[in-house]
């Protein structure tokens, strides 16, 4: 995985830069810290911190080993032979009183399996084609569920992230007021790949194309606001997005020019601020 290099007055803002060059949120992403922040005189920042941070990779547990979990071996019910040598030898000569068996307990019955309600087959032990099935299978039973009519594509776009797609008509109950339903959907599906532990593959999902329509509608507005802060030499303040909207902007405004870009507040206010060049 590529690494990005971003700085910051504090180390959480260092990492907060990172995030969203990343478009990811912090759980996904791994950090290293380059250099701590140092203060001068009159508590005058000498030194900004200094982080670099990557998509955490994905490594699944080796087959092998999880097999060997899930083998157990079965305890003995027989003594080993030098104890039953030793127990003879020091038997007495006369015949022993039987013993009196204790009443055989029965072992209380092992719990049904709970069926899973998304037709998803489980995660374990799945490769990146059976985890796609999993995801399909679940969209299509949210499509289903709210009623709509939709086709459901999941691809694997590498080794390590799907590109789901619902796509149709009148899926606007999906999407949301500026995708926040659709962001919501996102998480509950990462979260179906996740259920068995952390790890497994990255997810990206639009519905109805609105995430392409949003990037290229946000790409041509950032445009627009460079060119007035190129003009005017004063930095502009956007509304808040989310991480995957303002990886949009820093990208755009990177292509640009005599303008930059920074990120401010805490999410989900978070914002990010188009300026000027220090140059």
């Amino acid at each position: 995985m590529e690494w990005v290099e971003t700085t910051g007055r504090t180390v959480e803002e260092a990492k907060d830069a990172a995030l969203d060059q990343l478009g990811v949120d912090e759980q996904d992403a791994e950090f290293e810290v380059l250099e701590e922040a140092k203060s001068g005189l009159f508590g005058r920042l000498r030194q900004e911190a200094r982080v670099r941070a990557r998509v955490r990779p994905t490594t699944p547990r080796p087959k092998v080993e999880r097999r060997d979990r899930k083998r157990k071996p079965a305890a003995s019910a027989e003594a080993p032979a030098e104890t039953l040598v030793g127990t003879a030898a020091e038997a007495p000569a006369s015949k022993p009183a039987p013993r009196k068996r204790a009443p055989k307990q029965e072992r209380p019955a092992r719990p049904a399996p709970v069926p899973t309600t998304t037709g998803a087959v489980p995660m374990e032990d799945l490769d990146l084609d059976a985890q796609a099935a999993n995801v399909r299978s679940f969209l299509e039973g949210l499509v289903d569920a709210f009623a709509l009519q939709g086709a459901v594509t999941v691809d694997a776009i590498d080794d390590d992230t799907l590109e789901a797609r619902v796509d149709g008509e009148d899926l606007g109950l999906l999407i949301g007021p500026k995708g926040q339903t659709l962001q919501s959907v996102q998480e509950l599906t990462r979260a179906i790949l996740q259920k068995d532990g952390p790890g497994g593959p990255r997810l990206r999902l639009d519905v109805g194309g609105y995430r392409e329509r949003r990037r290229v509608a946000l790409d041509r507005f950032t445009r627009g606001i460079a060119e007035q802060v190129l003009a005017s030499g004063t930095p502009t303040s956007l509304e808040p997005m989310g991480a995957a909207d303002r990886k949009v902007v820093h990208d755009t405004v990177n292509e640009i020019d005599g303008v930059r870009t920074i990120s401010e507040g805490e999410e989900p206010r978070r914002r990010v601020v188009i300026l000027p060049d220090e140059d």
